[in-house]
């Protein structure tokens, strides 16, 4: 699939949370808008790819706007939006998720360093508390940044890891594979970073006493959620229009109920001691 790739300037980069990430952060802020990652294993189950408002009717995967002034928008907003965080939030926190509709780390990333630019301008207006979520290993190209800033602003990096499996029947093949995040994960949490695994959307899992000791060896919490419930409808129905669930019952069909989610959750806490699960995990209220 071509991508077309265009270059954008925003005048708020900083979007006051609605709905279920409401209870996580007081804002978002996204780098870019659209995902090539689309195209890849992340990409099928991405909950983004149901959000018209992104999408304005073109294909997930097929576009990328570059939002070429966003340190900018961030530095220029930042009192406004702090102190609005201050004013309506139940924690008087400016707090930002960055990124919930888009990858902060993608391959362009290394050409137009629109998240780097952005990190670097919150190492002079730092949020109370900054939560980037991540598929890929590439994060660690900002590990020097990330390092500085994690000695001004409380922050946690999740790293998304589906599964214990290099693949899935009939879907592409992942942005970054299981090995790369994990060896991610690894130096995030060495660096002193708080490190978060979400396994999200939860896909089958080959050996899960395996992976979850492998994750307690590089991360300090997991998250675990499971496309019902996970993919902002009630039933999964919004996944259940894609090619996932198909797939995953290729391998296993009872990896489509929320019975299959209990029962991985578990096990990871006989291995982890945080565990989240769906939203409540996202926000940072873990089980114990």
């Amino acid at each position: 699939m071509s991508l077309e790739l265009s270059e954008v300037t925003i005048k708020n980069v900083l979007t006051r949370t609605t709905g279920f990430l409401k209870t996580v952060t007081s804002h978002s802020l996204q780098p870019y808008r659209g995902c090539p990652l689309g195209n890849s294993l992340s990409g099928v189950g991405c909950y983004v790819q149901h959000n018209g408002h992104v999408l304005k009717g073109r294909r997930w995967g097929s576009f990328l706007e570059v939002r070429t002034n966003a340190a900018e928008s961030y530095a220029e907003n930042y009192e406004r939006e702090k102190r609005w965080a201050q004013r309506n939030t139940a924690n008087q926190r400016f707090s930002i998720f960055m990124s919930s509709a888009t990858e902060p780390f993608l391959p362009q990333e290394a050409r137009y360093q629109v998240t780097q630019r952005i990190l670097e301008a919150m190492l002079a207006q730092p949020p109370d508390e900054l939560v980037v979520q991540t598929h890929t290993h590439r994060v660690t190209r900002a590990l020097p940044t990330l390092s500085e800033l994690n000695s001004r602003s409380q922050l946690r990096v999740h790293v998304s890891i589906e599964t214990d499996r290099d693949g899935m029947p009939d879907l592409p093949p992942h942005a970054s594979s299981v090995d790369q995040r994990f060896d991610a994960c690894q130096q995030l949490r060495a660096a002193g970073i708080r490190t978060i695994v979400t396994v999200s959307p939860l896909l089958p899992i080959e050996d899960p006493l395996k992976f979850f000791s492998r994750i307690a060896e590089v991360a300090d919490a997991v998250v675990i959620d499971h496309f019902v419930e996970g993919d902002g409808s009630s039933d999964g129905h919004r996944t259940a229009k894609t090619r996932l669930p198909s797939s995953i019952q290729m391998i296993d069909a009872a990896a489509l109920h929320l019975d299959y989610r209990d029962r991985i959750v578990s096990i990871a806490k006989s291995h982890i001691a945080e565990v989240g699960v769906n939203i409540d995990g996202f926000a940072g209220r873990l089980l114990t």
